[in-house]
């Protein structure tokens, strides 16, 4: 297993309840996947630099997880066709 970290965007127009709900359930998508984890860490709304899809701001999080490539491949294609997740990015992390 190796550790992975996960930054998404999530659409303005949804409640912050919503928002982290929706972490929620790619908590226990990565669960089933038989990973751990590891952190979970909420940034709230943000402005962006520039607009991404005509938005100016949207909820930013950060979820650090421990998982087998097979478990990232699923939840990228996940969060690829999730209509509310505005961008991600799963970055491996590097051995200490």
């Amino acid at each position: 297993m190796r550790d992975y970290e996960l930054m998404t965007i999530h659409r303005p127009d949804l409640a912050e309840n919503d928002v982290e709900a929706k972490i929620g359930e790619l908590e226990t998508y990565l669960s089933n996947s038989d990973a751990e984890v590891t952190k979970r860490d909420i940034w709230g709304k943000r402005r962006f630099a520039y607009e991404i899809d005509h938005l100016s701001e949207g909820y930013y999080s950060v979820v650090s997880f421990r998982a087998e490539a097979d478990a990232v491949a699923g939840v990228d294609r996940l969060l690829t066709l999730a209509d509310e997740v505005v961008r991600h990015k799963i970055v491996r992390l590097g051995e200490e």
